[in-house]
C-alpha cells in the first residue's frame, strides 16, 4: 500500500514538472521576444536620429553657402557642373563660357525682360508664387501635359545652385526649403543678380554676359530692348533655341516679352 502511494506521488510530481516546463519555455520565449523588440526599437530610433541629423546638417550646409553668397559671388552651380560633365563626355577638354558681371553693369532692359518672362510678381512674393503655381497646374491639367511652369526666379535659382534636374516630390520639397532660405538671407536685388549670372543661355553658355556675347555680340550692359527680350524668351529652352535661332516659337515669345517688359520695375 505504501509502495502504491509512493508511485502515485512520483507520478503526480512528474506531471507537475511536465506542466511547468512548457510554461518556463513560454516565459523565456516571451522575454526573448520583448528583448528583440526593445533592440529593434533602439536600432530604429538610432537610425531615425541619424537621418534627422543628416538632414539638418545638409540644410545648414545649404544655409552656410547662401550666407556666404550674400557678399561673395558663386563661382559655379550644381547645374553648371552637371552640364560641364555632359559636354566632357563628348569632348574631355570642353569648357563653359561664363563671366560674372555686377548688378549695375547688367542692362536694365534685361532685368525687365527676364522678370516679365519668368516671374512677373518677383518683387511681390516671398519666393513662392502660389497663385502662379495653381494657374500652371490648372493649365497643365487642361492640356493633359506640362505646358506651363509655376516656378519663380528664386525657385529656379535654388534648383540651379544646389539640386539636380530630376523630378520628384522630395527634390521639390528641398527646392522650397532652399527658396525660403534664399529669400530670408538675400535681397531681391542680390537674388536677381545671381540668377542673371548663372542662368543658362545656350550649350555651355551661362550668365548674361556670356549669353549676350554669344547671341548678340555685345556686352550685357549694352543690350537693347529687343535683344534683351529675345534672351529672356530663350530661358525656358536655352539649348534648343541656341541650336534653332529661327524658331517661330522663340520669335512669338520674344514679341510677348517685349510688349510686357515696360511695366516691370526691377529691384534698384
Amino acid at each position: 500500500m505504501a509502495r502504491s502511494h509512493d508511485r502515485d506521488k512520483r507520478r503526480s510530481s512528474g506531471k507537475g514538472r511536465a506542466g511547468r516546463l512548457p510554461a518556463a519555455r513560454s516565459a523565456r520565449a516571451g522575454g526573448s521576444s520583448r528583448a528583440l523588440g526593445r533592440r529593434a526599437l533602439r536600432i530604429g530610433g538610432a537610425l531615425l536620429l541619424a537621418l534627422v541629423t543628416a538632414v539638418l546638417v545638409l540644410q545648414l550646409w545649404y544655409l552656410a553657402h547662401i550666407v556666404w553668397w550674400k557678399w561673395f559671388d558663386p563661382g559655379s552651380t550644381s547645374f553648371m557642373n552637371q552640364q560641364l560633365q555632359l559636354l566632357r563626355e563628348d569632348d574631355p577638354r570642353a569648357k563653359l563660357r561664363h563671366q560674372w558681371v555686377p548688378y549695375e553693369r547688367i542692362s536694365l532692359n534685361l532685368k525687365r525682360a527676364v522678370i516679365a518672362a519668368e516671374d512677373a510678381n518677383f518683387t511681390g512674393h516671398d519666393g513662392v508664387d502660389w497663385d502662379a503655381i495653381e494657374r500652371a497646374h490648372e493649365a497643365n491639367l487642361k492640356k493633359g501635359k506640362v505646358v506651363r511652369g509655376g516656378s519663380t526666379i528664386t525657385m529656379q535659382l535654388a534648383k540651379n545652385l544646389f539640386l539636380s534636374g530630376s523630378r520628384s516630390y522630395l527634390r521639390k520639397a528641398q527646392e522650397l526649403v532652399i527658396t525660403y532660405m534664399l529669400e530670408g538671407v538675400l535681397s531681391k536685388r542680390r537674388i536677381l543678380e545671381i540668377y542673371l549670372n548663372v542662368a543658362e543661355w545656350g550649350v555651355g553658355v551661362f550668365g548674361c554676359e556670356a549669353g549676350a556675347l554669344r547671341h548678340h555680340g555685345v556686352s550685357c550692359a549694352q543690350l537693347s530692348a529687343s535683344q534683351a527680350a529675345r534672351m529672356a524668351a530663350m530661358l525656358p529652352r536655352p539649348r534648343y533655341y541656341d541650336r534653332n535661332p529661327g524658331s517661330v516659337a522663340l520669335a512669338r515669345r520674344t514679341a510677348f516679352v517685349q510688349r510686357w517688359m515696360w511695366s516691370v520695375v526691377p529691384p534698384p
